[in-house]
């Protein structure tokens, strides 16, 4: 008579199963893990190699390369994971979109290995020409498209005058607060006024006379 009952054969088959080759997300996230955890013991950028993070990762370099073609293109992936993505505009003022963008910045600063390791691949990244040009492209250009859009949306308002360069702009909106919270170690980011206070400094300096 057929019975429902797993054979030992089977029970050891799926055992053996489960002590196989993790999952790929599982896999995925052992290996951001692990390039996280060197980055923030003081691995340099330079010093990674796809063969240490392997071994940190428990898994071996073809499980790697099936994912990332090189090491830049691994660690792009893994600082771009490391940014909390940009609040979508509330369709509200542009006051208020502007506010909630900048207090997604200190947010993250509040994050504080987070901040550090961002910190430290942000200042060795120029040694590694294809992963500075591929971080550039995947987010500094598209945040900073977010701010400009804002920042238009702000002179058709008419809160901020529609006479200055937008891209002076966008720097004066993010500047402070990227200061703060990646340059500056002893910043406060704690109050949750900042983000208000800053972007009302500036939108008073810029209205229409």
């Amino acid at each position: 008579m057929r019975t429902d009952t797993p054979s030992a054969d089977t029970g050891q088959h799926c055992a053996a199963a489960r002590r196989g080759r993790p999952r790929s997300e599982a896999a995925e996230q052992a290996i951001f893990t692990a390039v996280e955890d060197m980055m923030a013991a003081g691995t340099t950028l330079s010093e990674l190699t796809i063969e240490g993070i392997a071994t940190a990762a428990g898994v071996g370099k073809a499980t790697i390369y099936r994912r990332w073609s090189n090491k830049e293109a691994l660690l792009v992936d893994v600082v771009s994971r490391l940014e909390v993505p940009v609040p979508e505009p509330s369709g509200g003022s542009a006051r208020d979109d502007l506010i909630e963008m900048i207090d997604y910045v200190r947010r993250r600063g509040l994050a504080k290995r987070t901040r550090w390791v961002l910190k430290a691949a942000l200042g060795q990244m120029q040694t590694l020409p294809e992963l500075y040009t591929a971080y550039r492209e995947r987010v500094i250009k598209p945040r900073r498209e977010a701010g400009l859009g804002l920042i238009r949306q702000a002179v058709a308002e008419g809160i901020i005058r529609d006479d200055l360069d937008l891209d002076l702009l966008g720097d004066l909106l993010m500047g402070p607060i990227l200061y703060r919270s990646i340059l500056w170690d002893d910043s406060d980011l704690e109050d949750p006024d900042l983000a208000r206070k800053m972007v009302d400094a500036l939108l008073d300096g810029l209205a229409p006379k």
